[in-house]
């Protein structure tokens, strides 16, 4: 399971010329499932995704997590996270899991996300052509992959 993690002042996701998804201050969590992906790559990922110290304290240092800030999540489905361009210039999307398994790990992110920080988190539609707009804050942003533990 691979995130990129942004830390945004705001984001929205739109399907179709609808807003599906907004918030204010937080995190945009953009999610690829692995083919191989299970229950300990949620688990980790979610908890690491809530925990990550990447919002300013009083002293202007990173040591806040988006839960100690009260700050919103954001959470879209991103199969190309998991692209192989390891031969030519054509991707590979081998890695990816299959909708048919991709779905349920990314529905299990979404309620484990909500669970460790204990509020509903806004999301894309899964499949849909999605488009996506935020305001990177810093800009900071971190590739988090459960299989690599980084």
């Amino acid at each position: 399971m691979r995130a990129v993690v942004q830390r945004v002042r705001h984001a929205t996701v739109v399907v179709d010329g609808k807003t599906v998804g907004a918030i204010g201050p937080g995190l945009l969590v953009l999610l690829g499932c692995a083919a191989d992906d299970g229950p300990d790559d949620i688990a980790w990922l979610a908890a690491k995704s809530a925990d990550l110290r990447i919002f300013d304290d009083e002293a202007g240092v990173m040591n806040r997590s988006v839960k100690d800030i009260g700050g919103d999540v954001l959470l879209v489905s991103q199969f190309t996270l998991l692209a192989s361009t390891r031969k030519g210039t054509r991707p590979s999307w081998h890695p990816a899991a299959r909708p048919e398994a991709a779905v349920p790990l990314y529905e299990a992110f979404h309620r484990r996300l909500e669970a460790v920080l204990g509020r509903p988190v806004p999301t894309g539609i899964f499949g849909a052509d999605m488009q996506v707009a935020l305001v990177n804050d810093g800009p900071v942003t971190i590739v988090i992959d459960s299989k690599l533990r980084e």
